[in-house]
């Protein structure tokens, strides 16, 4: 039965999917726009440390005042209307919830979330993918253990492209590679939040950005790399593609060229090997912009396994490489929130997740934008410090990599040099923290199992 027929049913009933979001933000704030909508579902509860702005994001994407007036979780549910609290942990624990929306973007929030989710038998979409690829593999399991879906948000890139990923290996094809489209130019990895907006065409300082509602900060994580490293490990962490050793290339590239770059570089193309994570850039080496990009979209590239598949490829207006042999599978566009609501429904209706990590396969790691003093502070993803690295997870445990969602408020204990990694030793760790706890705990777990290409080739 589809997803509408489904969700029409529940409504029918009167038994509508409860969902809670913490975290009113822009993805938040465009999943509300659409879940008024939706048949079968009840936006239970928001919790977000500002409930002024929950409220804000209310009316800003229509939503009637008296929809959102509800005096408790259990008026919410009486009701069918919404409450907002400051209280994260109590919406993740009220009765009647079915499913958990972390949207908050900070990975030791997304952490407790996900763990409190588990403990209460809730299913957890994790918007958070900084919180995911610091810790995901090993918060499915615990979720999943206790009869809970944790998924990634469909609407974001990596789910998409697992998406793609799936459907392609479901119809029996060999992935050769996928990834998504951003702008990106290799002096972007020194971006800071004073450098961002000028990046971006625009003569913005931080301080006139926030007064707009512009986090300069997580808009030069998306610019400086770090960004893109952390949906590819959740992409590789979700599918089984692995990243390259020596991380992402970033190469100019149009739809039309997808099955050209896309492929080995023993075949003309940049791929390290088959079955690789990658993202290509709307922008040419010298800024020009690409023709066709894929700024804002999703791709993978398929290998033909025989004649009669190529000609069928030929026949059927796929992308191709000059011979036939790869062809590309592409979506122009990703929705963000729009489209989360698909993950709720698959969640709760189906028990699937839209993606999820199956094993630890992509880390992104601390790396220096400049020279480090011993004694600085390191200021996260976006800063001024540092930014995040793909690499094979393995490659990452075998050298002590700092992760990217630990790598805020940790004094270095030594200097590093620009584009250096950062490791576990070089920092002043919160070593009792939770996120450190199962941080540690995923990488004594997985440690054994990890597979996948990491000589340097």
């Amino acid at each position: 039965m589809s997803l509408h027929a489904l969700l029409s049913r529940r409504e029918s009933e009167d038994r509508p999917i409860r969902v809670g979001i913490i975290g009113a933000g822009k993805f938040g704030s465009m999943y509300l726009a659409q879940a008024r909508r939706t048949l079968g579902v009840h936006i239970m509860a928001i919790a977000d440390l500002s409930p002024q702005r929950a409220r804000m994001a209310l009316r800003r994407v229509g939503w009637p005042k008296e929809q959102y007036d509800a005096s408790s979780f259990a008026d919410a549910v009486a009701t069918r209307k919404t409450f907002i609290t400051e209280d994260s942990q109590a919406l993740v624990a009220a009765d009647g919830l079915d499913v958990v929306i972390d949207a908050t973007g900070v990975p030791a929030v997304g952490i407790r979330h996900a763990l409190l989710a588990a403990e209460h038998g809730r299913h957890i979409v994790m918007v958070n993918v900084e919180a995911d690829v610091l810790a995901g593999p090993i918060l499915a399991r615990k979720v999943e253990a206790a009869g809970g879906v944790y998924s990634l948000a469909y609407g974001d890139q990596p789910a998409l492209i697992a998406e793609i990923v799936d459907w392609a290996r479901a119809a029996g094809f060999d992935v050769v590679s996928a990834g998504k489209g951003t702008k990106y130019l290799p002096v972007y990895h020194e971006s800071t939040p004073e450098t961002v907006w000028q990046h971006y065409g625009q003569n913005l300082t931080p301080d006139e950005a926030n007064a707009a509602g512009l986090n300069s900060q997580m808009f030069n994580s998306f610019l400086d790399g770090t960004k893109s490293g952390i949906e590819m490990a959740a992409v590789a962490n979700a599918t089984g593609l692995t990243p390259a050793p020596h991380g992402l290339v970033f190469p100019p590239c149009g739809t039309q060229d997808l099955t050209h770059v896309m492929r080995p570089k023993t075949e003309g193309g940049v791929l390290h090997h088959k079955g690789q994570v990658e993202v290509i850039s709307s922008s040419e080496r010298d800024a020009r912009e690409v023709v066709n990009d894929l700024r804002w979209g999703v791709f993978a590239t398929l290998e033909a396994p025989d004649e009669y598949v190529r000609e069928c490829f030929a026949q059927y207006g796929l992308i191709q490489s000059a011979i036939g042999q790869y062809a590309a599978m592409y979506k122009p566009y990703h929705l963000i929130g729009l489209e989360l609501g698909i993950s709720v429904a698959n969640a709760a209706l189906r028990g699937e997740a839209t993606g999820s990590p199956d094993g630890w396969r992509g880390d992104v790691v601390a790396t220096a934008k400049r020279d480090l003093k011993a004694g600085e502070v390191l200021d996260g993803e976006g800063g001024y410090t540092v930014w995040g690295k793909l690499m094979p997870a393995e490659d990452s445990l075998k050298t002590g990599g700092l992760p990217i969602g630990l790598a805020h408020h940790v004094k270095l204990k030594r200097a590093i040099r620009k584009g250096e990694q950062i490791g576990w030793t070089d920092a002043e760790n919160n070593e009792t923290s939770e996120a450190y706890r199962i941080r540690r705990e995923m990488e004594d777990t997985f440690a054994l199992s990890n597979t996948g290409p990491t000589d340097n080739d």
